[in-house]
């Protein structure tokens, strides 16, 4: 089959050839000979791949399609959709990892020849790794099946022979994955890895919700391991299934099917099991399930779905074997789950709740839990359950989680208590309390209420701590005050607006809010306004995303407030975010400090904003400038810097104030610090 099948959007073609997707709106308008529309829609239209990319050759836009940008184009566009064309590559590679001579025969021919041959050799690598076929989520595809793929498989083998089998399924994968985010709940592998050393080593593992593969794939590999996995999406089941088989040896049997309704291996009894079971489920099986053996702990309400998956993973574990489960907050501390909550308490099965910061995963706007379970051989004498609350290792410099400090902070306080039982106290992060403390009313399980508050700091020498530096950042605050204002005549400088510029070349102009790529910081409009550092995410989008870089200018467009900043080391290669407005200076024609401090005075702001509606949006192509030799630039520009660190070290001032303000009302409130 041609390759003429594989089709390309406008942002494909955009990617391909290096540029914006304006340009590619503009060659179809100019050229008649661009290539026509093959499918799509009116307004997002697709065009066949291998017509694009000759007609960008014939162009002289495009000397070579990128390898690894074909074959995702090969992929994006694949008639049977994307899902399809990737469980076929992960077929192939699977093949080419395990037995590449085969492949190398196999390929030597027409697509037709490879299309027939393919689905035996197929078999001899599938039925080994992943069972007989009534029991395996990944079916030997048909000829007819892989004839539309065949281009497509041997772009992937090629790249296979670049980068290896099983990163090139990665890539695919991964970049599926980020062009679908609402399409799929992903656990992080960074959250992965820390729920798999939390549960330990294990030969046989169960992941009942696997998804794409995440939490198994975080398991440490041993001899003879087994990975079950189940999903009720069919094409999750397959996707994590080839996933699992390309990355290591473990035998992989992964299932398609609705897990409370439907186990698909209800006499295993593993080691471990992982779990990020959908959350909120209301239609979980509630009226079929009532007399489920599973229900050990008590028959979940119908509002408690997370607790009917816990006791799936309890049901599937060996004696003395653990479970470790991410799960909403709200489960930790709603009525209803009370006494199935008590009863794992008494029994010592639940071993720990440790709640994580905001932005750990999806939903990113609550802090999830994590449980960590076993199944008891015998309940112990007097049970303990380890509370940790790592809510304040919320964010690193760079606006995302710090997962190596949550990591490290989790696993340091855990291990000492899987070991004896009981924990040191550390207020404000992790303690360890008798069960029969918790056995009231509400059976609360959420860290945060049982946790004896941290001192602002960390206690008293903490706060003497905060003190100094709040004493040593007033002491810079009145270094930076700036001198005393001398008056002088009002400049008549003749004038240039920033549109005016941007049409000369003197700088670049563009706006925020495309989609930023994974694990990529986004610069708020609410971060410039506070001068704090990225924090925001945005979904992903066909637009690529506009990277800051040092020496940018950004201005937010909401709100009136007659702010610019100028971004630094610490802010470059954040994305730029909604309502943001990025002027990127030529050095040679404009000081960015310069640019940015004229940007901020009150009325050039008031000329250049609307204030047709409630709120004030400003124009930034209305701001204006005075026209001034570089060098004249610098005075100011250098006069402009000394003024945002000295507000810098005001807004530090004000933090480390409220700090020890706070510190002290809790330390005078709880005795630990006298009135006098």
């Amino acid at each position: 089959m041609q390759d003429n099948a594989t089709e390309v959007t406008a942002a494909g073609i955009a990617r391909l050839a290096g540029v914006g997707r304006a340009a590619v709106s503009n060659w179809r308008r100019r050229h008649a000979d661009f290539p026509k529309p093959v499918g799509g829609t009116e307004t997002s239209p697709s065009f066949a791949l291998a017509e694009v990319e000759a007609w960008l050759r014939d162009q002289g836009k495009l000397a070579e399609v990128p390898l690894r940008e074909r074959v995702w184009q090969q992929l994006a566009g694949h008639p049977e959709g994307p899902v399809t064309a990737l469980v076929h590559a992960g077929c192939a590679l699977l093949l080419i990892h395990d037995r590449p001579t085969d492949w190398l025969e196999l390929s030597a021919g027409s697509d037709e020849r490879l299309a027939a041959l393919l689905p035996a050799a197929l078999d001899q690598v599938i039925t080994p790794r992943f069972g007989a076929p009534r029991e395996r989520a990944v079916n030997t595809p048909a000829g007819p099946e892989l004839l539309p793929s065949a281009p497509l498989l041997r772009g992937a083998a090629e790249l296979a022979a670049e980068l290896g089998a099983r990163q090139t399924y990665e890539f695919l994968l991964g970049r599926h994955l980020d062009n679908n985010p609402r399409q799929y709940t992903l656990t992080p592998a960074d959250l992965a890895a820390l729920m798999a050393e939390l549960a330990g080593p294990a030969r046989t593992a169960l992941d009942p919700a696997c998804g794409t593969g995440a939490l198994l794939r975080a398991v440490a590999p041993r001899p003879d391991q087994e990975l079950y996995g189940q999903d009720s999406a069919p094409e999750l089941a397959a996707l994590s299934a080839l996933r699992l088989a390309l990355q290591g040896k473990a035998a992989v049997r992964t299932a398609a099917g609705d897990t409370l309704r439907a186990d698909a291996h209800p006499t295993l009894q593993a080691d471990a099991v992982l779990c990020h079971p959908p959350f909120n489920e209301r239609n979980w099986g509630h009226d079929e399930l009532a007399y489920d053996a599973r229900w050990e702990y008590g028959f979940p309400a119908r509002t408690e779905s997370e607790l009917a998956w816990v006791q799936h993973a309890l049901a599937h574990l060996k004696d003395g074997g653990s479970a470790v489960m991410l799960m909403p907050p709200a489960a930790a501390s709603r009525r209803s789950g009370r006494r199935i909550r008590a009863d794992l308490l008494r029994r010592g099965a639940l071993r720990a709740v440790i709640a994580l910061p905001i932005g750990a995963a999806a939903p990113y706007n609550i802090p999830l839990h994590i449980w960590v379970l076993r199944r008891p051989e015998k309940a112990p004498a007097q049970p303990e359950l380890l509370l940790i609350d790592t809510g304040a290792l919320a964010a690193d410099g760079r606006g995302g989680l710090d997962w190596r400090a949550v990591r490290s902070a989790v696993l340091d306080a855990w291990r000492p208590f899987e070991r004896t039982g009981s924990a040191r106290q550390e207020p404000g992060f992790s303690r360890a309390v008798p069960v029969i403390e918790l056995l009231d009313d509400d059976v609360d399980l959420a860290p945060a209420r049982h946790l004896p508050p941290a001192a602002a700091g960390g206690g008293t020498e903490q706060l003497a701590r905060v003190r100094e530096r709040l004493g040593e950042t007033l002491r810079l605050t009145a270094d930076l005050t700036p001198p005393e204002a001398r008056r002088t005549q009002p400049a008549r400088w003749p004038l240039i607006t920033v549109g005016e510029l941007a049409r000369g070349g003197a700088l670049l102009l563009r706006t925020g809010g495309n989609g930023a790529p994974a694990r990529v910081p986004v610069l708020t409009d609410h971060d410039v306004l506070a001068g704090t550092a990225p924090s925001g995410t945005l979904p992903a989008g066909e637009e690529e995303a506009v990277l800051v870089e040092t020496g940018d200018v950004v201005v937010p467009v909401l709100g009136g407030g007659s702010i610019a900043r100028v971004v630094d080391e610490n802010t470059a290669g954040a994305a730029l975010g909604r309502n943001l407005t990025l002027l990127r200076p030529e050095p040679a024609d404009l000081d960015p400090w310069f640019l940015a401090g004229f940007l901020r005075g009150t009325a050039n702001n008031r000329q250049a904003s609307s204030y047709a509606s409630t709120a004030t949006r400003l124009d930034v192509r209305r701001l204006q400038l005075p026209r001034l030799p570089l060098d004249e630039q610098r005075r100011y520009g250098a006069r402009f810097r000394a003024l945002a660190e000295f507000e810098d070290a005001l807004r530090r001032a004000g933090r480390l104030g409220e700090q020890l303000v706070r510190g002290m009302y809790d330390r005078l409130t709880d005795g630990t610090v006298a009135p006098d």
